[in-house]
């Protein structure tokens, strides 16, 4: 397999923290879950997910909290390869591990808070730049 060259991003951190939530299939979105200016669905046949503030985050929901975001800033268009490999990969040899949520022209990079200073050394240290 050919290696790539690391792309070069430019980050922002989004302040909150954030609970990656479970719920059955079947349920609702909770109104809770719109309470934000960022937020994640998504529903398969064997679980709803959502992932939101933790503070939004009812106490009798199943959810793991702690979680911080960065987004990588700029559009990228679907052909592009290498955007996710480029942050992926120096927090892999770093044992750091991540979510990913892509949207339509971006996506977001969801680190555990105990491991969020780290990483952003890391992510520096390999040329990316965070606001």
């Amino acid at each position: 397999m050919e290696n790539f060259p690391l792309k070069k991003l430019i980050l922002s951190t989004i302040q909150d923290r954030f609970a990656i939530c479970q719920l059955a299939p079947q349920s609702p979105v909770p109104g809770w879950v719109y309470d934000s200016v960022f937020f994640s669905i998504t529903r398969t046949h064997d679980k709803l997910s959502i992932i939101c503030p933790e503070a939004n985050v009812p106490e009798n929901i199943i959810s793991n909290c702690g979680w911080r975001v960065y987004k990588i800033k700029g559009q990228f268009d679907f052909n592009e390869i290498g955007v996710l490999n480029s942050i992926t990969t120096p927090l892999a040899k770093a044992q750091i591990s991540l979510l990913t949520i892509s949207t339509f022209d971006t996506d977001y990079i969801l680190i555990q808070e105990s491991h969020f200073d780290q990483a952003r050394l890391i992510l520096k240290n390999a040329g990316h730049q965070i606001d």
